[in-house]
């Protein structure tokens, strides 16, 4: 990476922590630490929603998992529009009326003390590991580029999120939002253009697509009801619902993000445009890694994305293998260049024949392609076995280190740790909310004053940004990093979606039927993960499903006749 690179990526990254630090540097207590002084205008909360789910993982991951199984993914967020205008209907005005600090709060309130401290103590193992993938993400870039260390590139990265966060909270969050997700947009954008710049002279636009088309790579929606498929639109529609409604409903992360807003309708309108918004968002981001697919069928792409691990395998006594390997990969590829131009040619003539003839052939070589490099990625996992023999996350970041121009690389690599240090400073900021509002000033010291929660509050910050540093550092071994973190919150947040729903819409039910049917759904949860194959988008309805279903039958078959509360 040249010294431009390196001075476009750090300049703006050592803005940002300096302007965080400086601009909410006043905060003086609780309320202006955790919540802003509920000061935030609605273009403010949409932006530090978006920006809270955009994550490093998102702009790193997304990408390598359209150019591997297509942009069906994009279904997972169908669900999210739906999920926006009902909490925008019930959570919102709920959370404002109350003054709430934290979502967990409302559970005390409607229920008992014992489901406050369930809900939030979910909220914080899932979100303080989650948080890990965050700070892990744009490590693996840093690490590969720099040839650091990667526990040094996670533990740096970490204490540069916990600097701005811990100082000045909330606010320093929402600021430092805006300037992160421009230069994400701004980034993305110029990755997606320089793509068709940078395709031979031949290959127009709509050839482009129609290449990514025919190899199966926009597959966005799948209606096919299939359990065992991850991404279709029905578990979109369902799952993806439930998983939102959990997320921007009961998460402190997002909670917190709306919370800070100066009215039920400026809370409300943010919430809403997120909903307007993700999906395009996604659908682009996903569009960008089909066509680095299609980039990389007139370019001839490594036979594994990961440089670090390349060198290892040819550092072994597998040298030869793999050597051979890639000859056979590259002489496939040239093929397929030739039968892509071919069927491209038969496309504009209107010979549909030979159009699927060469389609045919082409899918038969990627499939021959597929089968070498999964041999490849045997020999890899011989050579290092700490390698999880997964390349997905370093596809894009091949294509934006390997050919895009001076600057611009520089500006992609911002882009991506932006968007890391923004999630990470998010989940920060509500890691700390919740556990100095619902634990230790509920639970442990009632009586402390202003100053003294406010300096608990940093101080928690801090410890969970090293809770999070700690477990990226062994977080590594997840596979596909999107796929990962979303299975993270698909295990819990069923569940703790299921106790709200009952406090919004089941009056009668009450805290200890709540209670024991959270852990009982929990626990089943963890169970169908652990030994079923059930997709996990369905572990969002299932949890919540098992929760409501499990309280009425307490409720009315057990808690009464026993005589307990």
């Amino acid at each position: 990476m040249s010294t431009i690179d390196w001075w476009v990526m750090s300049g703006f990254l050592g803005f940002i922590v300096v302007y965080g630090t400086w601009k909410s540097r006043k905060s003086k207590d609780l309320k202006e630490f955790l919540l802003a002084g509920k000061s935030t205008p609605w273009y403010m909360v949409t932006l530090s929603i978006m920006a809270t789910q955009a994550s490093a993982i998102t702009f790193l991951s997304t990408p390598g998992q359209a150019f591997v199984d297509g942009m069906r993914f994009v279904q997972f967020y169908i669900g999210l529009p739906i999920a926006m205008i009902i909490l925008s209907i019930t959570a919102v005005p709920i959370y404002h009326k109350m003054n709430a600090f934290t979502a967990y709060e409302y559970l005390e309130k409607r229920f008992d003390l014992k489901n406050r401290a369930l809900g939030s103590i979910l909220f914080l193992i899932q979100r303080g590991l989650a948080a890990g993938f965050t700070i892990l993400a744009p490590a693996l870039i840093l690490s590969v580029l720099l040839g650091w260390d990667l526990n040094a590139t996670i533990i740096v990265i970490g204490v540069l999120v916990i600097i701005y966060t811990a100082s000045g909270g909330t606010d320093a969050v929402n600021k430092t939002h805006i300037l992160q997700m421009g230069v994400i947009f701004v980034g993305m954008i110029a990755a997606f253009f320089m793509i068709f710049k940078l395709l031979p002279a031949d290959i127009s636009v709509l050839d482009a697509l129609h290449i990514a088309g025919k190899s199966g790579k926009l597959n966005a929606i799948d209606f096919s009801f299939d359990l065992g498929n991850k991404y279709t639109f029905w578990s979109g529609l369902i799952g993806g619902t439930f998983l939102a409604l959990s997320y921007f409903g009961t998460d402190q992360s997002q909670v917190q993000r709306y919370l800070s807003g100066s009215s039920i309708a400026q809370s409300r309108t943010g919430l809403l445009m997120n909903g307007i918004v993700k999906i395009p968002m996604q659908f682009f981001i996903l569009l960008i890694g089909a066509m680095v697919f299609v980039f990389y069928q007139f370019t001839e792409p490594p036979l594994y994305f990961n440089p670090v691990e390349e060198q290892h395998v040819h550092q072994s006594n597998y040298a030869d293998k793999y050597n051979t390997l890639e000859e056979n990969h590259n002489s496939l590829h040239q093929k397929k260049q030739h039968l892509l131009r071919s069927m491209l040619s038969a496309n504009d003539t209107g010979q549909e024949a030979k159009l699927r003839s060469d389609q045919k052939k082409v899918l038969e070589i990627e499939d021959k392609m597929k089968d070498i490099r999964a041999e490849a990625k045997t020999l890899i996992t011989k050579a290092n076995p700490s390698s999880d023999g997964n390349d997905t996350n370093f596809i894009f970041l091949s294509f934006v280190t390997g050919f895009l121009p001076v600057g611009l690389i520089g500006l992609i690599l911002a882009a991506i740790l932006s968007a890391s240090m923004s999630s990470t400073s998010a989940e920060l900021n509500a890691l700390a909310s919740t556990t100095v509002v619902d634990i230790y000033k509920r639970m442990i010291k009632p009586d402390g004053d202003e100053k003294h929660y406010l300096f608990v509050s940093k101080a928690t910050t801090v410890f969970w940004g090293f809770y999070a540093i700690g477990f990226a550092l062994f977080a590594n071994q997840m596979g596909t990093l999107i796929e990962a973190v979303n299975i993270l919150g698909s295990l819990f947040y069923g569940t703790i979606l299921g106790i709200f729903l009952l406090a919004f819409y089941f009056k009668k039910i009450q805290g200890t039927a709540t209670f024991l049917a959270a852990l009982i759904a929990e626990v089943a949860v963890l169970g169908f993960y652990l030994f079923t194959e059930i997709p996990y988008l369905w572990f969002n309805f299932i949890g919540c499903a098992l929760v409501i279903i499990l309280a009425v039958i307490f409720e009315k078959l057990v808690i009464k006749n026993l005589g307990l509360k």
